[in-house]
């Protein structure tokens, strides 16, 4: 199965069609004040508008409250909700019964331990995204962890791959790991938050050029 593709903090009508002329699979779009790539919630509809039916939508969250998240499955109607945060299991599972769309878990991976705890989501939510630990934002800080936690992990659950990845080294991180899924923000970037037609369109070609290991 081709590797899917999620372009994630597009801001922009030009990033979106850009991403999605690309062959992108998912466009995630941050609700997120204190990121530089935060989409208000007035402006997801139109910006979605621009996305078809074949490409997910996925609204990126921070730590958001039951009611917080009631509004803005409302206004954007997403696809997936990504969650970054440190929502429990628990949690995870009751927003996965009652929200009307996948929910994914970002999880910083430092060490492999961290692979058996993330475990306990596997029938919590859809999918687990591997992000390099939170630094001064939960994700997209533009750094990678080591790619060699992952060798010899048996997947559980769909799963994707995500944290510095861009198009000089995506190639080798499908290599590296088989992800099902890779996700790119900041190293699609000319600036914060300022996302680089040239490099999304370089990004997706690396991939489709990249068969799973």
């Amino acid at each position: 199965m081709p590797t899917q593709i999620k372009i994630c903090g597009l801001s922009t009508p030009e990033t979106i069609d850009a991403a999605v002329d690309a062959g992108a699979t998912h466009i995630g779009m941050v609700h997120f004040e204190k990121s530089p790539r935060h989409v208000p919630l007035d402006r997801i509809g139109p910006l979605k508008a621009r996305i078809p039916e074949s490409v997910k939508l996925v609204l990126v969250t921070v730590a958001m409250q039951p009611e917080e998240i009631g509004r803005a499955f409302d206004a954007a109607r997403p696809d997936v909700i990504q969650f970054h945060g440190s929502e429990t299991a628990e949690w995870m599972a009751l927003l996965r019964k009652n929200l009307k769309c996948e929910t994914w878990r970002a999880i910083g991976l430092r060490e492999k331990a961290t692979l058996e705890r993330a475990r306990q989501f596997k029938d919590a939510c859809d999918r687990l995204l591997f992000d390099a630990p939170a630094k001064a934002l939960p994700g997209g800080n533009g750094t990678s962890f080591q790619w060699d936690l992952l060798q010899g992990w048996e997947p559980f659950m769909p799963w994707g791959l995500a944290g510095g990845l861009n198009p000089d080294n995506v190639a080798d991180a499908i290599t590296q790991t088989g992800a099902e899924l890779v996700d790119a923000s900041s190293g699609l970037e000319s600036a914060p938050g300022v996302k680089d037609v040239g490099k999304i369109r370089a990004f997706c070609e690396a991939v489709r050029a990249t068969a799973p290991a």
